[in-house]
């Protein structure tokens, strides 16, 4: 038996937090598909013109998705702390973050305007920090950030124990950076 087409029976339960559950669900597969609103409509057992009620298109649930994932990051970090304890704390934070999703990282590199929201909120605020640490806040940010990426991408498919290992590598390499950030600022 087919499945009629058109529109859904009211009451379907089809809301933005179950959207976000789901394509939550479909970034954290291994081998998963491509992440599209078709695969992830597919999933939801709804037609891809019924996401458009809730997402206004393909990077805004992306954006979506991501100020879930990266909402935290930012959290608890009290305003009066030391810009490089607080560029410290936010970058570990945000590579758990890139390390529990790989996959909407690179979602999101792929579309420019899912850069937005909570994203932007920490880039902007790592740049402040860096500003008060060197006179090349911008250089610095793309370095730290690229390596957090990088660095977060190769948990895709790993098992537990590794992935406890890449967290401390990159802890290490983190620190080795900032010291060289403070060396360099130092010297220049």
């Amino acid at each position: 038996m087919t499945k009629p087409r058109g529109r859904p029976p009211r009451g379907d339960g089809l809301s933005l937090p179950r959207i976000l559950d789901t394509a939550l669900a479909l970034l954290g597969e291994e081998g998963g598909k491509e992440f599209s609103l078709r695969t992830l409509a597919a999933r939801l057992g709804v037609t891809p013109m019924s996401l458009y009620h809730h997402v206004p298109d393909y990077a805004g649930l992306l954006r979506a998705v991501s100020d879930r994932v990266y909402g935290t990051v930012l959290e608890g970090v009290s305003a009066g702390a030391p810009p490089l304890d607080a560029v410290r704390a936010v970058l570990l934070r945000y590579h758990g973050a890139v390390a529990a999703y790989p996959r909407l990282a690179l979602a999101i590199f792929t579309e420019p305007a899912a850069f937005a929201g909570v994203t932007r909120e920490i880039t902007g605020q790592l740049t402040a920090w860096l500003s008060v640490l060197t006179a090349e806040p911008d250089l610095w940010l793309e370095i730290l950030v690229d390596h957090a990426h990088g660095s977060g991408l190769a948990f895709q498919n790993v098992d537990a124990e590794t992935a406890a290992q890449l967290r401390a590598r990159y802890a290490q390499a983190l620190d080795r950076l900032l010291a060289g950030l403070v060396n360099t600022s130092l010297v220049g």
